[in-house]
């Protein structure tokens, strides 16, 4: 699934690349993916134009001038990738990731005035694009759950620790993966961060020291901003608004790494499961809880 860092990255492009095209026709092959009423859609998106594009943790929100905003959940496999002569000039298409657009993922296609179309691909058929009043986006359930932006400058190291501590008994991993604690973190990142802290994955929050817990701040917001800066992990599905993959993965210490000496000590990284998913992990440099 799409963390902080690839849907951020998929709105940078979508926010440089959708501003005032306006929407011209919709087209969609599968209910779940678009479940908005044909009425909504001729009057609130039909003739509107783009304003501006959000997201808030894994979720994109793209605000249209009939003050009606398409909420988009990328789910496990879902991409929005642009395609006309006005976005990337002649050839795109040969230095993209993702090939001919539509193809059998495809769910939805936005067309534009300009003859340049939004595709949402969806291999697994989990995401979904739902258009509402701007003024609602705020109160749908996801919105009120989610935890606050790990990135965000008013995200302290006292307000993470004190977010962390509302599960103090739980693994610290599963704690990260809580999107009811802290928006936009997933597997990759939480291993990543994990290691970094030289915190084993599986060690309760209690039991975690208020020094690796400050590191462990720190290491999140480095590794995330990082990720963003490459673009993201493409790990299977990922692609950025123009089609293209994301570097990360080229720079993780120790997710998919398994049997790959670890980068700070040698010792073997191992894969093992914590909170019901695949962790990686330094054996040495993260020590089990006693």
């Amino acid at each position: 699934m799409p963390e902080l860092p690839e849907v951020e990255t998929i709105r940078i492009g979508l926010a440089k690349l959708l501003p005032d095209r306006e929407i011209a026709d919709v087209w969609h092959d599968w209910q779940k993916s678009f479940p908005n009423a044909p009425a909504d859609v001729a009057r609130f998106m039909i003739g509107a134009k783009i304003k501006l594009v959000r997201r808030r943790a894994k979720v994109l929100i793209i605000e249209l001038s009939s003050e009606y905003s398409l909420v988009i959940h990328l789910k496990m496999t879902g991409q929005l990738v642009l395609r006309g002569k006005q976005s990337f000039g002649a050839g795109h298409p040969t230095k993209s990731l993702v090939g001919e657009l539509p193809d059998k993922s495809t769910r939805v296609i936005l067309d534009f005035t300009d003859g340049s179309k939004l595709f949402f691909n969806d291999q697994r058929k989990f995401g979904w694009m739902r258009l509402l009043p701007s003024v609602e986006v705020p109160l749908i359930d996801f919105m009120q759950k989610v935890g606050p932006e790990p990135l965000e400058d008013d995200f302290t190291v006292d307000r993470f620790i004190e977010r962390l501590a509302r599960r103090k008994n739980s693994p610290i991993k599963a704690v990260l993966l809580d999107q009811t604690v802290l928006a936009g973190v997933g597997n990759i990142y939480a291993d990543e961060s994990l290691w970094a802290a030289k915190i084993h994955p599986s060690t309760p929050v209690s039991k975690v020291s208020k020094p690796k817990l400050v590191t462990l701040y720190s290491a999140l917001r480095d590794i995330l901003k990082l990720s963003i800066e490459k673009g993201g992990s493409t790990d299977r599905n990922f692609v950025d608004a123009k089609g293209k993959e994301g570097s990360y993965l080229n720079f993780a210490q120790v997710f998919r790494k398994a049997g790959q000496p670890c980068p700070r000590c040698g010792t073997e990284i191992v894969k093992i499961r914590v909170a019901g998913r695949g962790t990686h992990i330094c054996p040495r440099c993260q020590r089990a809880p006693k």
